[in-house]
């Protein structure tokens, strides 16, 4: 999962994008990178680490130009390192940056083909440098010195034909106007705004409504499963659907964790979305425990504290905070090793003893991966006095990994694979477990559009919706992302700082 960010302006926009992506941060924090155009000129920074600490002053006084792309980067199969944090770029034709949020499902297949058809040297193994690649080779293949709108939709529409599986793509081409588009299935967010200025008309894409907010600009729509939208030079907005056959399948996940609660996401308020999981959820625990002798109910911060008040305000019960988080350390779920996991709990909460001592409590939490955090914190309320400590997720048990830009675990370390409720519940010690149904989460979810004929429940129910992920695949995915696998990738193999070579880097000679 990853946050990008496109801007067009009529003047300067790099502190523009640096806002931005400080309001996407939540989707990633193992890179970030800006990508500015000025006078044909395409001006970068990019490194490992969070927007505050890659971006210096030194490094945003030279990312000039009055449009510009950037990404903030959460690691999808264990990798990691500055040569993988975005924007990608590509000199031909016309110099093309990019950058990607989600991942293919034939990134082998692709490559092959660039480098034996293509003719194409692909300098990483990530799709999104595949996924570049193909964009700018089919652009190539429309012969122009100067490309029109229909020259970039033409090679938008040979995208979905040659990749599968899910993108939302911001990209820049030199001098010539700013990018994006959308998988045919919709699978990842992407929404785009405008805002009118003294000096005309200015325009973004972002995978969430909350970096239009931020910035002042209006939020116009979703872009639809398949469609591009193309700023000219002139700052003329295209926009045009692209795909054969698009559907719109969107992440459910988004809704569970990774989307800010103020977003709106196809056409979806995530904060109603929540509060509606916590009173479906509410609703199962009155069914399954109707004698319940809960005394509190507490959220376990962040993502779950709007479904943790649904809950407490239909059990007609206490909501307290008994957890006080400290907000400098990363989002557990994204940590790389078992052992890093479980340090990083307690560093992260604790616990508020009072809200605790000689008290049933029911601990809510968005979901249960691996169940390391969920021990540990069950654990952490029991040293602290708990009488009995109850757990509810808001989302269903997740059984399958995710393939379409969420690293998940190995599904053997998922600990819901192959474990009843009553299982999982003894293994994190819990006195009882409860889990949101299937069910209920997309009617949670659906109320807020109507028009969304199926999300992508992979996680919880392995049903993929590209239609192309076998068991050989998810074999293979396995062996790159179980823990053993992601901290040998994890270990340091060059010391560089990200330069792309050929793109004025600001500061990369100062670290």
């Amino acid at each position: 999962m990853c946050g990008i960010v496109g801007i067009f302006g009529k003047s300067d926009v790099k502190l523009q994008l640096y806002d931005a992506l400080t309001m996407l941060q939540h989707r990633g924090q193992d890179a970030a990178g800006i990508m500015t155009c000025v006078g044909g000129r395409l001006n970068q920074r990019k490194g490992v680490g969070l927007v505050r600490d890659v971006f210096h002053t030194r490094h945003m006084a030279e990312l000039e130009g009055n449009m510009g792309i950037g990404h903030v980067r959460y690691p999808t199969a264990g990798s990691s390192g500055p040569a993988l944090a975005q924007p990608f770029y590509v000199n031909s034709p016309y110099g093309i940056c990019m950058a990607h949020n989600g991942n293919l499902t034939n990134t082998e297949e692709l490559l092959e083909h660039l480098f034996k058809s293509d003719l194409r040297h692909i300098n990483t193994d990530s799709d999104s440098e595949a996924l570049l690649n193909v964009f700018a080779h089919e652009l190539h293949l429309q012969g122009k010195l100067q490309p029109t709108p229909e020259d970039i939709f033409e090679s938008v529409r040979r995208v979905h034909r040659r990749c599968r599986g899910a993108y939302a793509v911001v990209g820049m081409i030199a001098n010539y106007g700013l990018v994006a588009f959308r998988d045919p299935l919709g699978i990842r967010p992407l929404v785009y705004g405008q805002r009118q200025t003294e000096l005309g008309m200015e325009y973004i894409v972002a995978s969430e409504s909350v970096a239009l907010d931020v910035l002042g600009f209006q939020l116009v729509r979703d872009l639809a499963p398949g469609e591009a939208l193309y700023v000219d030079e002139h700052g003329e907005l295209h926009l045009q659907q692209c795909a054969e056959n698009p559907r719109l399948n969107p992440c459910i996940f988004e809704h569970v964790y990774f989307a800010r609660p103020d977003s709106i996401i196809d056409r979806i308020s995530v904060y109603k979305c929540r509060l509606r999981m916590g009173e479906h959820l509410a609703e199962k625990i009155l069914r399954t425990y109707p004698d319940h002798d809960i005394d509190v109910v507490i959220p376990i911060p962040d993502t779950s504290r709007v479904a943790a008040q649904a809950i407490a305000e239909h059990l007609g019960i206490k909501f307290r905070e008994g957890f006080m988080k400290n907000r400098y350390i990363g989002r557990t779920f994204i940590m790389p090793g078992q052992q890093e996991r479980k340090k990083s709990v307690r560093q992260k909460l604790n616990p508020v003893k009072l809200e605790f001592k000689g008290k049933n409590v029911l601990l809510i939490d968005d979901s249960i991966v691996r169940g390391t955090t969920s021990r540990e914190i069950i654990q952490m309320a029991r040293d602290v006095g708990a009488n009995k400590v109850y757990m509810a997720s808001a989302a269903p048990a997740v059984r399958f990994p995710n393939v379409y830009g969420i690293d998940m675990p190995s599904a053997r370390e998922l600990i819901a694979h192959d474990h009843t409720e009553e299982e999982v519940a003894a293994l994190i010690g819990a006195d009882w477990l409860v889990y949101q149904d299937l069910e209920d989460l997309v009617a949670s979810a659906s109320e807020g559009n109507s028009d969304i004929e199926a999300f992508d429940c992979a996680v919880f129910d392995g049903k993929y919706v590209t239609g192309d992920v076998d068991q050989s695949y998810l074999d293979k995915l396995d062996s790159a992302r179980n823990d053993n696998a992601k901290n040998n990738k994890n270990k340091p193999t060059n010391s560089g700082n990200g330069e792309v070579i050929g793109l004025h880097n600001p500061g990369a000679d100062s670290e």
